[in-house]
């Protein structure tokens, strides 16, 4: 298997963000924390700022849990300097670090895909409160300028059918006496703290709600529906969908979602949320099937989902953002569903296909 920063397109797509017209000055020798740095938006992330803009001479504290992954995925970022890996279970705390000033912290490790919510409940939650906690006052004790609370469309609860998408003022039910509770409310609680320690710690401190989110730098372990049909895409085998179908979200390519990041960390303000979408991203799910079956060539065949599965699955049929508020600061999608969609597949196959 060859490695994705060899694939041209993978470099295409991560300068397309490095290109954005944002105030990079702002991170000019910057040191940026970011935890699940190895994840899906994480490490994206880190390719734009090492590899997108090297002309930044940027310095990332990389926080991991799997370190023999980590150091596969970014090993031609250490030794130079560049990037500084840390194992940690930030739920056990952040390991004291002679890392001097840190300027950014951006909290973006979080389970977020069903099997993980219905088998590592109690983590889920305490990620996005007690790692919350150990990632804010790392931030403090070193000097931070600002913390960005990476935070979900799943705060918004179930659509109360009053509404056709979710500004951020949004507020729908949600039942917290349930095991897939734990990932909503622990975002919400997430978002609490923020205000917390921004009250009571003056911590300057920003949140970005995703959609979901696809891209090839997607963990093979992911079980949301969309990654399990990108899977099935990128080997040439039947899309599987496990409901009718009928239930219509905003997803983001993983390249928007991070340039997303990005203008709410640089344009922001203090104690603000920012929901990242586009409207041509909005799709049911047997439609989002379809699209990438009649992309690699396959039919979309019906299963039913297994026990885990089912006790991890939101039960929103209908949870789309409206992003108003981050396009005023002058953020925008570059990538349609199908510039997505073929690029997640053409990606991770050509990857593969190098021995």
């Amino acid at each position: 298997m060859g490695h994705i920063l060899d694939n041209a397109q993978y470099i295409k797509d991560v300068r397309a963000i490095a290109e954005s017209e944002l105030p990079w000055g702002e991170l000019k020798g910057a040191t940026i924390a970011i935890s699940g740095a190895s994840g899906m938006i994480g490490s994206f992330l880190i390719d734009v700022l090492l590899t997108g803009r090297p002309d930044l001479d940027v310095r990332v504290i990389a926080l991991v849990r799997n370190e023999e992954r980590a150091r596969a995925r970014f090993a031609r970022y250490l030794g130079d300097g560049s990037l500084v890996l840390v194992p940690a279970d930030i739920n056990a705390g952040v390991p004291s670090l002679d890392c001097g000033k840190v300027d950014y912290v951006i909290h973006a490790a979080s389970n977020t895909h069903p099997r993980a919510y219905a088998t590592e409940p109690i983590q889920t939650l305490l990620t996005n409160i007690v790692g919350t906690e150990h990632m804010l006052r790392f931030g403090l004790t070193h000097q931070m300028k600002r913390f960005l609370f990476i935070s979900s469309v799943e705060i918004y609860g179930e659509n109360r059918g009053d509404v056709e998408k979710f500004d951020e003022s949004y507020c729908g039910y949600l039942d917290c006496n349930t095991l897939r509770a734990g990932y909503p409310e622990g975002k919400r609680a997430g978002e609490a703290l923020c205000q917390a320690y921004i009250k009571e710690k003056s911590a300057d401190v920003v949140i970005t709600r995703l959609p979901r989110v696809f891209g090839p730098s997607m963990l093979q372990s992911d079980t949301k529906a969309l990654s399990q049909f990108l899977i099935k895409g990128v080997a040439g085998e039947d899309i599987v969908l496990k409901s009718k179908g009928n239930q219509r979200y905003s997803y983001v390519y993983v390249a928007d979602a991070v340039s997303g990041l990005l203008y709410s960390l640089l344009y922001g303000k203090t104690g603000e949320a920012y929901n990242v979408a586009d409207e041509a991203l909005d799709i049911s799910l047997v439609e989002l099937a379809k699209l990438i079956a009649d992309y690699v060539g396959k039919d979309v065949v019906f299963e039913l989902p297994d026990d885990v599965e089912q006790e991890g699955y939101s039960k929103a049929t209908k949870a789309m953002l409206e992003s108003k508020k981050l396009k005023k600061v002058g953020w925008k999608a570059q990538f349609d569903f199908y510039r997505g969609i073929s690029h997640h597949i053409d990606i991770l196959r050509a990857v593969r296909s190098i021995s």
